[in-house]
């Protein structure tokens, strides 16, 4: 029987990006019972919106792209990205125990066929086969899902090096996200798959310029990240620091997610918010024109 040439073959594709802060006071707030408080409350009213919209767009599996806080990997040892392969993966301890959110369940299949993609697009990932997860990648998952007894998707981990100088570009992490779609994109099953960029915005936790937040960069970084996100990937990392703080180079990972989509998408929601703890706290969701 010949195949008919219209039908298209099933594959998995990315329809959207999510980019969120992952600071982990809002962790503790959610799970502490003080979303509802003054301080809060504005916070998470937030991400009401976003609650609904991936309640009516849920992924199969997200590939979501965070930093470690030196809890999965020391100072002995920091991949610039590494991928997590495990069928799931545990809330790690970050000293004050683990947070009270369900265990992540991975998709082996699809990241190893990532891992393969990537490393022979000339990407060095490391492969991850046991990883406990902090509130870099958890802290996100409660924000956009709430309080599930179990997370609703699949999650691959994708960690980047922001905290140990070098870390990667911000072109670098671009040019990741376009070997990440091409992976994906190749991988023979019909899945619905979202690529999640976390971390930032601006701020810095110690020296004398502990407590920076710079407004005018974030919101100029948030409309880049939509208008033109090319020229947003040759930031310096000296930029990243002068005007958004040490910490602000998290931000990179924001464009391995602005990587995988479309070079024109829909910016289907953003939202802006000073502080949550000592950060400014950014979030955007942006979907793929040809869904």
């Amino acid at each position: 029987m010949a195949t008919d040439s219209r039908v298209r073959k099933r594959v998995a594709r990315i329809a959207a990006g999510v980019a969120t802060s992952h600071v982990p006071a809002i962790g503790a707030a959610l799970d502490n019972g003080k979303s509802n408080d003054a301080y809060w409350a504005p916070l998470f009213k937030g991400y009401e919106f976003s609650k609904r919209w991936i309640d009516a767009n849920r992924p199969d599996v997200v590939l979501l792209v965070f930093n470690d806080h030196a809890t999965a990997f020391s100072l002995d040892f920091i991949p610039t990205f590494a991928i997590g392969c495990a069928e799931r993966f545990q809330p790690a301890d970050e000293g004050w125990g683990p947070r009270p959110v369900p265990v992540v369940e991975g998709h082996p299949e699809l990241a190893a066929h990532v891992a393969q993609s990537v490393i022979q697009a000339d990407f060095d990932l490391t492969i991850v086969n046991k990883m406990d997860v902090d509130h870099g990648l958890t802290v996100p998952l409660s924000l956009m899902f709430g309080q599930p007894a179990a997370w609703p998707c699949r999650v691959i981990p994708i960690a980047v090096n922001v905290v140990q100088y070098p870390p990667p570009s911000g072109n670098r992490c671009y040019q990741l996200g376009k070997a990440l779609r091409a992976a994906v994109e190749s991988f023979d099953e019909n899945l619905n798959v979202q690529v999640w960029g976390t971390g930032g915005m601006s701020h810095q936790l110690q020296g004398p310029r502990a407590g920076l937040i710079n407004k005018e960069f974030d919101r100029q970084f948030l409309e880049r990240m939509v208008s033109d996100p090319e020229a947003l990937a040759r930031l310096p990392h000296v930029d990243y620091m002068r005007e958004a703080g040490s910490e602000g180079i998290e931000l990179v990972m924001w464009l391995a997610m602005r990587g995988a989509l479309d070079t024109r998408v829909r910016e289907t929601y953003r939202f802006y918010h000073v502080p949550a703890s000592n950060t400014a706290v950014g979030h955007q969701i942006l979907e793929n024109l040809a869904r």
